[in-house]
């Protein structure tokens, strides 16, 4: 994949999404729901598809699927398919979905495991 740069402006606009929107399970990059799971760069690359890439993620936040990637759990995990579930979704723009996604894998970046 391609190497994108964030601005200081981007991270910080990012930072508040996630923390907004994603902290509250994921926090300090675990998972509440699932403890085997993170948002670690090595569980990111495992999941089926990968969710290691900007666009990787944007997908599961859409339609996120289980680990495998064969069960739809859009019921449990919050995204734009479930909406109507999660109102902090409601407002979300793709956008915002690939900023998220950007902070995400920069938090692997600068604060490794």
């Amino acid at each position: 994949g391609k190497t994108a740069t964030l601005t200081k402006e981007q991270l910080v606009r990012a930072k508040r999404l996630f923390n907004n929107a994603c902290a509250i399970c994921h926090v300090g990059g675990g998972n509440r729901t699932n403890q085997n799971v993170g948002l670690g760069m090595e569980e990111l690359q495992g999941g089926l598809p990968t969710r290691a890439t900007v666009e990787g993620i944007v997908n599961f936040l859409n339609a996120p699927v289980t680990y495998d990637g064969l069960k739809d759990v859009s019921e449990t995990h919050p995204s734009i398919k479930s909406a109507d579930l999660f109102p902090k979704m409601r407002s979300m723009k793709q956008q915002d979905l690939v900023d998220i996604s950007m902070y995400i894998l920069y938090q692997n970046f600068t604060i490794p495991e």
